[in-house]
């Protein structure tokens, strides 16, 4: 069952986000031995203070056993602002209609040798899902994602395979990482269905999610953490690692706000923030302004 908790129904969901968060830390902090943010047992970072959608999957017993983050491209995001080494000094894609999916896990623990619904195979598939599924009611054309070669194949077999890369593969730590484009398409949806044999809706509604979850054995420092859990992403609003735009960026989200505009509204204002930045963009100096 998949639940997308964003800035509208998060209030709803704080022990949610809380055992995500705790399972985030157990995989990449504990399983994977990333450097990453852990505090009071959860692992979180600065892009989740900037109102994500988190795809979380609760199994029958109701416990959190996946999740991806989505993120919008057109602010910051990892590979803009973490990860942008692989993409060998070209500007990052913009747009909004791409978003980036970070932050993708399972709870492999519990799910080693369970039942087919709640497999490891079986929730990575309906993650995806989810994830597809919830991005392309929402207008979006393409996801992009930082993945290591274990998930490429993972995804390859389970007829989810990236149809494009950007850059080239780096070595992060103890993977090698690349940045992998995937289409949110029918095709791309009903292939995974397909491989894991998901016919059925997986979303919930808020209301069954919360029964679902709720029906499960939850420990209390899991419900103290989702009551902390507002001032854990209590994060500077700019990554600690951002970079100031080139030029060429600049000049691309100019022309993708302009290309993207749905009305002569938004088109105008497109065109006025080109205008208001021409200067800059054609000279590389802002322009001086006497009075």
């Amino acid at each position: 069952m998949i639940i997308v908790i964003d800035a509208l129904n998060r209030h709803l969901f704080s022990d949610v986000l809380a055992e995500m968060h705790a399972l985030r830390a157990r995989v990449f902090a504990g399983r994977l031995g990333w450097e990453v943010n852990v505090k009071n047992g959860m692992e979180i970072d600065q892009f989740d203070a900037l109102n994500p959608a988190h795809v979380v999957c609760l199994d029958d017993d109701g416990d959190v056993v996946g999740c991806m983050r989505l993120l919008q491209t057109t602010g910051p995001h990892m590979l803009a602002d973490v990860f942008y080494n692989i993409l060998d000094g070209e500007p990052p894609l913009r747009s909004a209609r791409i978003w980036e999916a970070t932050r993708f896990c399972v709870d492999t623990e519990k799910l080693k040798g369970t039942t087919k619904n709640n497999s490891i195979s079986y929730v990575t598939s309906e993650v995806m899902i989810g994830a597809f599924e919830y991005a392309q009611q929402a207008g979006v054309l393409d996801a992009i994602a930082v993945i290591d070669p274990v998930m490429d194949r993972v995804m390859k077999r389970s007829r989810n395979a990236p149809y494009d890369y950007l850059g080239s593969a780096k070595q992060m730590g103890k993977v090698r990482a690349m940045a992998a484009l995937m289409d949110c398409s029918d095709e791309r949806i009903e292939g995974i269905r397909d491989f894991a044999g998901i016919t059925q809706n997986v979303f919930a509604t808020n209301e069954e999610a919360l029964a679902l979850f709720n029906s499960g054995v939850h420990t209390h420092a899991h419900h103290m953490a989702g009551i902390a859990l507002e001032s854990a992403y209590d994060f500077d609003p700019q990554p600690t690692a951002t970079r100031k735009p080139t030029l060429e960026e600049l000049r691309l989200y100019c022309e993708d706000q302009i290309a993207s505009a749905t009305s002569k509204a938004d088109k105008a204002a497109a065109h006025a923030l080109k205008l208001e930045l021409s200067a800059l963009l054609t000279t590389g100096t802002p322009k001086r302004c006497d009075a």
